[in-house]
């Protein structure tokens, strides 16, 4: 695009652009129950989980849909809220399809003639106010003066509407040279993408939850890239969104403004070498792997596996999730009841603050294990500049290691703060991970997987997760490396496959590896945890081969089905 097809004169607007109002149901919980007999899908074209009411108050103002109401309950506005209806729905299915944006933009004649059919039929409603009123505006006091004012002011605000969604056109052609000029500075102009189907595919995450499309979306190549492009997008007052495989279940990379900008991270997917490093603090090296912020996490467990070691943070999403939001989301897995989550296997990590500088976050005195085990948790921190190169800033931060768990729960996910530690459980709210350092484990040579249903009540079953834990916690040869619940409505989501000959689906099914170097030690604990089952209404079974422990972990992997329920 070389110019703007058409500029349209600036308007005032009850609704500024790119104003957002907070999600609610079809009705306030205040509202009076003879209310709930409101249809609340009448827009046309509205496709989306808004209800009339949400898109009422977006477009025409908080007070607007109250209005309405009590103009409707008088039952003489069925025709004219119709035609106002399919105003507000025509202006909304073009803000929510980004390929009718892109289509509107190219072509400013049909943009003019889809902006005339609205105040057209803005004007036909206020015929009919006119009609009411006895024909004229002179006889308006024949009419009820309040009911008349009502309908004005909805008429008011409803063509600021229409002159908001016209300017829109000609901001957004504006605002995207200005925004490809100063990004393609940093990074090159097939990296930024303002097209349907990038912003489309980053409008939302795993949840599946909409609010707003992203400005722009920027894919840079290199991690360098990362800091100047921070500052280039705070300097073009755009809202940044960092984000990865965008299988969060949080929303932390849901755009919730218009004006705003996603940094897709899946670029970045250099993946190092397995090195033994002697970390700070410690006297002998230990396995570390380095990865850039965009390398799926089943790509560095392949890697650590192939040398023989574990990478311990594995979330049911490892086949798409990425390194960075391992980091920014503390995430965990199966074997963090061997080794911790995130937080507890990172050696060091690189990130990006929102003042565009540069910080690295280095891990003093290594526990190799829980990092709640220790009695104070030390940590390197030093601040770059935009460049990386000039050191503005160094501090060691101690953090009582109890202070990173909650007694009796473990992982605090409602703790974003966590005692101050940069990046850790932030969700990228306070700066970009791009790389991270993290130490890698030897498992035991004999593993055993068990698989447990339960059939009987539910809090009969679940304090068996607390029995098998506490007697392998005692055991003296054997280990619990990893362990997974999964409860009734995710087993009905899944299609779950009972083991047991029961016809029925279990109502709880606990799965775990029990790892040893005695391999009877590690058939022996396994068998004891199916007896603990087998007290509790369950049924147990043991899984020996590769293959067989493969296909007990299959269905903990299949996070696609948690959105059926």
């Amino acid at each position: 695009m070389a110019t703007n097809p058409a500029v349209f004169p600036p308007t005032q607007s009850a609704r500024k652009p790119g104003s957002v109002l907070p999600f609610s149901g079809g009705q306030r919980p205040d509202e009076p129950r003879e209310r709930e007999g409101v249809r609340l899908r009448e827009i046309p074209y509205n496709y989306t989980s808004f209800s009339d009411r949400e898109i009422v108050m977006r477009l025409l103002g908080a007070d607007a849909w109250d209005t309405l109401l009590e103009l409707r309950g008088e039952r003489k506005t069925g025709c004219s809220a119709r035609m106002l209806y399919e105003v507000l729905g025509d202006i909304w299915v073009v803000e929510r399809n980004p390929y009718l944006q892109e289509d509107m933009l190219d072509n400013p004649k049909r943009r003019y003639a889809i902006a005339e059919a609205m105040r057209h039929r803005l004007g036909e409603v206020e015929k009919r106010r006119l009609l009411d009123q006895g024909g004229s505006d002179e006889q308006k006091d024949i009419a009820p003066a309040s009911r008349s004012n009502k309908v004005i002011e909805l008429l008011k605000r409803a063509h600021e509407a229409v002159d908001v969604f016209e300017k829109e056109f000609s901001d957004t052609w504006d605002f995207r040279k200005k925004v490809a000029r100063r990004l393609g500075k940093v990074t090159r102009k097939d990296n930024i993408a303002f097209d349907g189907l990038a912003r489309v595919s980053h409008v939302t995450d795993a949840t599946d939850w909409r609010v707003e499309y992203p400005f722009v979306v920027v894919h840079p190549d290199t991690e360098e890239e990362i800091a100047p492009l921070v500052k280039a997008l705070i300097e073009l007052g755009l809202t940044i969104i960092p984000r990865g495989g965008g299988t969060g279940y949080t929303g932390g990379a849901i755009p919730l403004t218009k004006r705003s900008a996603v940094i897709n991270t899946e670029k970045l997917d250099a993946l190092g070498d397995v090195e033994h490093i002697t970390l700070p603090g410690m006297s002998a090296p230990v396995a570390t792997i380095h990865c850039e912020a965009g390398v799926v996490t089943k790509r560095a467990m392949e890697a650590a596996e192939l040398a023989g070691l574990v990478w311990a943070c594995d979330p049911t999403s490892a086949d798409a999730s990425c390194i960075g939001g391992n980091v920014a989301m503390n995430a965990g897995g199966k074997k963090a009841v061997l080794w911790g989550t995130a937080l507890d296997n990172l050696a060091s990590w690189k990130m990006v603050t929102p003042n565009a500088e540069w910080m690295e976050v280095e891990r003093l005195d290594h526990n190799m294990g829980k990092i709640h085990d220790i009695e104070v948790a030390k940590f390197r921190v030093r601040t770059f500049d935009e460049t990386g190169k000039k050191l503005k800033s160094e501090t060691t931060l101690e953090i009582p290691g109890a202070l990173f768990r909650k007694v009796g729960l473990g992982k605090d996910v409602t703790d974003k703060f966590l005692a101050g530690l940069p990046g850790i459980q932030k969700e990228g709210c306070d700066g970009i991970i791009t790389s991270a350092r993290f130490v890698l484990h030897r498992m035991p040579k004999h593993i055993r997987t068990v698989c447990l249903e339960f059939f009987g009540q539910v809090k009969e079953a679940v304090p068996t997760i607390v029995e098998i834990k506490d007697f392998l916690n005692g055991h003296e040869h054997a280990v619990l490396a990893g362990l997974e619940h999964l409860d009734e409505r995710y087993l009905k989501a899944v299609g779950y496959a009972t083991k047991s000959r029961r016809n029925q689906r279990p109502k709880m099914v606990l799965i775990g590896d029990i790892v040893s170097d005695d391999e009877s030690a590690a058939m022996e604990a396994s068998s004891a945890v199916v007896r603990l089952a087998n007290a509790r209404h369950g049924e147990g079974f043991i899984a020996v081969t590769p293959d067989a422990r493969k296909k007990f972990w299959l269905d903990r992997a299949r996070t696609a089905a948690i959105a059926k329920h």
